[in-house]
């Protein structure tokens, strides 16, 4: 059985922050989907090539083209950074956090 602390622990790692309720609904559904993981874990699969994925689909790419910008598309571009511009370049809101 999963305990709470082991929930807290994942839920510190993925940057959750849960309230005692949610801890408790979530600590048996995540206990279910790792017995769930136990099973697969059963199966034989000797015979059986890796796959990613049994559709057949393929990505498509497209060849990166460097197209130039008129200055006035360049200039109506940057303006609609939120954040404003630092330079040339754009500003955006700090991600990371230090623990």
């Amino acid at each position: 059985m999963l305990s709470k602390e082991e929930v807290k622990k994942v839920a510190a790692l993925a940057r959750l922050d849960l309230s005692e309720e949610e801890i408790d609904v979530l600590t048996p559904q995540l206990a279910n989907i790792l017995g769930f993981i136990d099973q697969l874990k059963e199966v034989d699969t000797t015979n059986t090539e890796p796959t990613a994925q049994v559709t057949g689909l393929s990505d498509v790419f497209r060849a990166d083209e460097l197209e130039n910008w008129d200055k006035s598309e360049v200039a109506a571009a940057l303006s609609q950074s939120p954040a404003g511009l630092e330079g040339n370049q754009i500003k955006v809101k700090k991600v990371l956090e230090q623990d």
